[in-house]
């Protein structure tokens, strides 16, 4: 029970990562938030989370939006202690050259503008409360980039970055900020980071390229997110912690 009573809010919780994170700190004594923009996805999973758990329909890319999440999750729950930005959303692989401004920009609103927002409305809430944890899901795009995501990558290594100096100017706060930057996994956006129909031969030749030899797991992931959220971590922040097996080194 190493999140014991705290309370998270984890955004892109009905599938994925998030869902993997959500599920892995209720069963560590948490209370989650399950924030997504698929509204139905967030109530059922929070159905199956049990009676520690809220859904929430949220786009993150609006200020509205996040701020009344935050604002319903301290109304059901007292407090807020943990915030994880996992929502993310990436082109398709293809030649940078064939992306237009409108994808451009809905990356840069969901992967990074999200932050800027979750950012404006958890810190004077943790100011208040002499403490706090965010955690933003970056990526080994932002280290180690692949080509075909070129705008995508942009976004992660912005994220990367940002969280670094989130760190360190909120550290006199009392607030941490930790990133996760995980290798390409099994969730639904894969086909979008492969630019190829997800088959057992072109899954292979990603895999070649991590010294561990698979793709990442939602579970990977959430036992990193429950490591930095945990009290054990509590002189950690800005670090970018690598969930990647090796792919970076």
């Amino acid at each position: 029970m190493r999140l014991q009573d705290k309370v998270t809010l984890v955004t892109g919780a009905a599938s994925g990562f998030g869902k993997g994170i959500a599920e892995t700190y209720i069963a560590e004594g948490a209370k989650v938030a399950v924030v997504d923009l698929n509204g139905e996805g967030a109530e059922n999973v929070a159905a199956e989370l049990g009676r520690n758990a809220i859904a929430i329909r949220c786009d993150v890319s609006k200020a509205e939006d996040v701020q009344a999440a935050v604002d319903k999750t301290r109304d059901a729950f007292g407090r807020l202690d943990v915030v994880v930005n996992n929502a993310g959303w990436t082109n398709p692989n293809r030649p940078l050259m064939e992306t237009d401004e409108e994808t451009f920009r809905k990356i840069y609103d969901i992967n990074v503008l999200s932050i800027f927002h979750m950012t404006k409305s958890c810190v004077p809430v943790w100011r208040e409360q002499g403490g706090g944890v965010m955690l933003n899901v970056g990526s080994t795009a932002g280290i180690r980039p692949r080509p075909g995501l070129t705008w995508y990558n942009s976004s992660k290594g912005a994220v990367n970055l940002m969280t670094r100096s989130l760190a360190v100017e909120l550290a006199p706060d009392k607030i941490r900020v930790c990133g996760i930057a995980p290798v390409m996994g099994v969730t639904g956006l894969l086909e979008q980071f492969m630019g190829v129909p997800d088959t057992p031969e072109n899954r292979e030749k990603f895999i070649a390229t991590i010294p561990l030899g698979r793709l990442s797991q939602p579970r990977d992931i959430a036992n990193a997110a429950l490591y930095l959220a945990s009290d054990e971590a509590d002189f950690i922040t800005g670090v970018i912690l690598e969930v990647d097996g090796g792919r970076t080194i």
